[in-house]
């Protein structure tokens, strides 16, 4: 089961959220029918934002993780919230370049040079964005850089996706630890000695090991405490309703110019890749709604 636990450690100065999210990123690649560079990019983006999804406060918060570069996969977009629900897509679905010298897919030359943009809406009139550029187009070494610029909170974020022979995804997870003020030198050393010494996230999820594993490896000399855990799930919110709506939006003018010139309209939302489909006479009753 795809799940995200919350902890704390070094009495409460560090806190963490570990996620197994390979059923989400096989949901993904499954809409998307992803390349394995664009399923490993696509996959990143989107445990990063059911995990920075956790930071928020209030239940109809929202995250939009936008990722841009000038590379062949062009850019990645996930939405999360703080209830374990993320959608998302790539920009380019078939990326074809070789394999790092040490085997990896790589996902930094996909994406290329960019940005990295994170997009809180908690409700307010304005909503809050932040970017920084891609430093490395890894993902978790870009977010990394984007807490330490941005916020100005020590953070660490890992993220892996392992694809396997036949394209699907067997692993994907990935964790994010952040040192809150009050956190004494001892308890950061101890920290960063073990993030040195530890194994890469896929290969630790293919060894077998749980989250709540991984989480004791990490934290367990420090006074680990698992506080919750939440399901996650590749959730789209799109219906037809909302397509309609977005079909009047455009106006009667524009409205009739379909009308004449195709007699029917297909929209494709972009999150889950599902076709809406809408006849002559569809149109026309959407074109009555805008007169009334």
């Amino acid at each position: 089961m795809d799940k995200i636990i919350r902890v704390t450690a070094g009495e409460g100065s560090i806190r963490g959220f570990f996620i197994d999210s390979r059923d989400v990123v096989n949901t993904a690649y499954e809409y998307h029918k992803t390349s394995p560079v664009v399923t490993a990019g696509l996959g990143r983006t989107l445990t990063a934002g059911l995990l920075i999804g956790q930071t928020l406060k209030n239940d109809k918060d929202q995250i939009t993780l936008s990722i841009k570069g000038d590379g062949p996969a062009k850019g990645l977009l996930a939405v999360a919230d703080s209830k374990g629900n993320v959608k998302g897509y790539p920009l380019v679905n078939i990326v074809d370049i070789p394999l790092k010298e040490n085997g990896k897919l790589d996902v930094g030359t996909a994406l290329g040079f960019g940005d990295i943009n994170i997009i809180k809406d908690v409700g307010l009139k304005d909503m809050y964005t932040s970017q920084t550029p891609l430093i490395s187009g890894e993902i978790a070494d870009d977010l990394t850089y984007y807490y330490a610029k941005s916020e100005q909170i020590p953070t660490s974020i890992a993220l892996g996706v392992l694809v396997d022979k036949d394209y699907s995804v067997k692993k994907a997870g990935g964790f994010f630890i952040q040192l809150m003020p009050e956190a004494e030198e001892e308890v950061i050393e101890k920290l960063e000695k073990k993030l040195m010494e530890l194994k890469p996230i896929t290969t630790l999820l293919d060894e077998g090991l749980t989250i709540e594993e991984i989480a004791k490896l990490v934290l367990g000399d420090l006074d680990l405490k698992i506080n919750e855990t939440i399901p996650i799930q590749f959730k789209c919110d799109c219906t037809k309703e909302r397509v309609e709506k977005a079909l009047i939006s455009i106006g009667e003018i524009e409205l009739t110019k379909i009308i004449e010139e195709d007699e029917k309209a297909e929209l494709n939302c972009h999150f889950c890749n599902k076709d809406y489909l809408f006849s002559k006479e569809d149109l026309k009753q959407l074109r009555e709604e805008i007169k009334k």
